[in-house]
């Protein structure tokens, strides 16, 4: 086995070079705002109104393509972290967003309620529609549920805990970002787990895989050890041949990056990537035409406007190891922040984004015209 990984990561060594994937960050040219009539820009609008919203915060939105329109989710309440903070729902057809609906809640029983936090929709391409999400005090206690939908999003089964694993305890499935479908139909789910250890996060990315949709799972990892790189909330991204790539919010500063050659059951060591993490959320897909593209806060922690999330960007890239940033989604004080990104049956890509914490904002993007 020791032998195994050794030329695993020799072989890693040879196509990803240390100089290459342990790279700094650089200064790199943002584009201005994004404007109506700008190349590859087609649309953005809030899902619901600042004036009629169903709770006073939300955070943490995900998207799926369906049969009739797309269905965005996400968790809302009086407050993160607040007992009545519940998981919602709404569908989009012919380009006009319903009023959101609750599907789940925290209620253990008629007497105790915690949380919800982070939905993930999922649609594999023979099973019911998935949806995801946490339950519980915090990211540090919280556990995974599942419930699942044979009508598109109509009518939901109940929901139930997704089980135990002894790698890593409570299972999650996807922590906050979509899973992917390998070709033996088994879903690879992103995860990552959240300690404190003598008053200090120590974050973990693991996977979580199943293939007999979530009925039982395997876990791979972690794969980092969250004392020299802690990284959470990976997405991964699809080459071809089993050659998948991680991208990870971190507490370094950059974008997280690891790399798996066998379908993602071994993977290299977690490095930084070029673009800066301001610790937050970020998302990726890789396109139909191969080209990958990254969802992102270009901005640093701390420091002059603009910094923290106060700016969202979009990058783009062939390799997965040269980025370009090239749209500005939002430039203003505030919070635009946890995006999600999908590219649907007909090409578009579609994104959404905490806006403010008020609502959550859908832009529309023509890919074939992002360059």
């Amino acid at each position: 086995m020791k032998l195994r990984k050794f030329r695993y990561y020799f072989l890693l060594a040879l196509i990803f070079p240390v100089s290459i994937v342990n790279c700094q960050p650089s200064s790199q040219k943002i584009p201005a705002l994004v404007k109506e009539g700008d190349p590859g820009f087609v649309s953005s609008a809030l899902i619901y109104s600042l004036t009629n919203k169903p709770t006073a915060q939300c955070h943490a939105s995900t998207m799926v393509d369906l049969s009739y329109g797309l269905m965005a989710a996400w968790f809302g309440g009086s407050h993160e972290r607040n007992a009545d903070v519940g998981i919602w729902v709404s569908v989009n057809k012919q380009g006009k967003w319903s009023h959101p609906v609750q599907v789940a809640n925290g209620f253990e029983n008629d007497s105790i309620r915690y949380p919800c936090w982070n939905p993930v929709l999922f649609k594999p391409t023979k099973g019911p529609l998935m949806l995801f999400y946490k339950v519980g005090p915090s990211p540090s206690e919280w556990w995974g549920m599942l419930m699942t939908s044979d009508d598109e999003g109509r009518t939901w089964s109940d929901s139930r805990r997704i089980g135990k694993h002894a790698a890593i305890g409570d299972l999650m499935g996807p922590v906050k970002n979509k899973p992917i479908e390998l070709e033996d139909g088994s879903i690879l789910c992103p995860s990552s787990s959240e300690v404190e250890v003598n008053d200090k996060d120590k974050w973990r990315v693991h996977f979580e895989l199943t293939k007999d949709l979530g009925k039982t799972w395997e876990v791979i990892g972690p794969i980092n050890d969250g004392i020299e790189f802690n990284a959470i909330q990976p997405s991964i991204l699809t080459y071809g041949k089993g050659k998948l790539q991680i991208l990870c919010r971190t507490q370094q500063g950059n974008v997280g990056q690891s790399w798996s050659l066998d379908n993602g059951m071994t993977w290299s060591q977690l490095k930084a990537t070029a673009l800066p993490n301001p610790n937050a959320g970020t998302d990726a897909v890789t396109l139909q035409d191969g080209r990958q593209l990254l969802i992102y806060n270009h901005t640093k922690l701390k420091g002059e406007f603009p910094s923290g999330r106060n700016m969202l960007n979009i990058a783009v890239s062939a390799d997965g190891i040269q980025w370009k940033p090239i749209l500005t989604l939002e430039r203003d004080k505030g919070e635009y922040s946890y995006p999600a990104i999908i590219q649907a049956g007909d090409g578009l890509v579609h994104v959404s984004y905490t806006y403010l914490r008020k609502s959550i904002k859908h832009v529309v993007l023509d890919p074939s015209q992002l360059k």
